[in-house]
């Protein structure tokens, strides 16, 4: 029988599943390969794993810890 925390994680799971697919990008439509804040490459297998993404990691996380998530 399930607990609380298995129901929760399976719960969370399903929205970040539907919050992820609505933010997915039609087949064949890929991002610009470099990072609009510093201008580095972005690795493809970042790329592939996110295909919105419009920085780097090293950007990324200078975002989000200044608190910058949005476009």
């Amino acid at each position: 029988m399930a607990d609380l925390a298995d129901n929760a994680g399976n719960v969370i799971e399903h929205h970040l599943n539907t919050a992820l697919a609505r933010h997915r990008l039609p087949t064949g439509v890929t991002t610009d390969p470099e990072c609009e804040d510093c201008g580095a490459e972005i690795p493809a297998a970042r790329r592939k794993a996110a295909p919105w993404t419009r920085t780097c990691v090293e950007c990324q996380s200078i975002r989000e810890a200044r608190g910058r998530h949005v476009r």
